[in-house]
């Protein structure tokens, strides 16, 4: 059973500077697979849309912004802007966690206010102002919502990834080790579930839709597990 979410879209709508002439597609960005209905892998298409075109499109802002920078700190600016945190900021703004569509279970497991969710479900939302206004609705969003995380130039932290891997070394053990346990999904539309292994320790598992996110999530759920964080 799916648990009822009051939501006013017409003030989400505001907040992204767009209004859908398909609500559908915001109805799918907001729609958690667990939620049944019309949607049955919920927001996880739109959000492998959106990551894409939120890849492309901070690429292109930071260009104009910078136009002297070499491509090192391009690439950090990169990736301050597209990772989780930068997302779960712009979800905040938009109280998005309050609008998504989720069944009674995950509700009450607490779902709502997973950091993971909010950045996830902010993805989709982009990829449904690509599909319903073009790159422009995108872009207008996109620009408002992160022209002061990007003038704010902070230095973005480690990823997952990288903070396995140096405290693996910094215990004298061998490298981090990742294997693709599971591929479900059509060609178009893939999920894929990675599990990381360090020496001694036993594996973590993450889920994602493409292999970079599925080992980012397998990290960060290990290097919790190791640093007791």
């Amino acid at each position: 059973m799916t648990a009822t979410v009051p939501a006013d879209r017409a003030r989400l709508e505001n907040g992204l500077g767009h209004h859908f002439k398909n609500p559908r597609l915001l109805a799918e960005a907001l729609a958690h697979r667990s939620a049944g209905g019309p949607f049955p892998v919920g927001y996880e298409r739109l959000e492998f849309l959106g990551d894409r075109v939120l890849g492309l499109v901070v690429a292109d802002m930071l260009l104009a912004r910078y136009p002297e920078e070499a491509e090192g700190p391009l690439a950090r600016r990169h990736a301050a802007l597209v990772r989780k945190e930068a997302l779960v900021i712009v979800a905040d703004r938009l109280d998005l966690g309050a609008h998504v569509q989720l069944s009674r279970g995950e509700e009450e497991a607490g779902s709502r206010n997973s950091a993971s969710l909010k950045a996830d479900v902010c993805e989709a939302v982009i990829g449904a102002l690509y599909l319903d206004g073009g790159l422009e609705a995108a872009r207008r969003f996109l620009l408002r919502a992160l022209t002061d995380l990007m003038e704010a130039d902070v230095r973005p932290p480690k990823d997952a990834k990288t903070a396995l891997q140096e405290w693996a070394q910094g215990q004298g053990k061998p490298l981090p080790a990742y294997e693709t346990v599971e591929t479900t999904g059509p060609a178009h539309d893939p999920r894929f579930v990675v599990a990381v292994t360090v020496q001694g320790i036993a594996p973590a598992t993450g889920t994602g839709t493409s292999k970079r996110k599925a080992e980012q999530m397998a990290a960060e759920t290990l290097l919790a597990k190791v640093t007791g964080q």
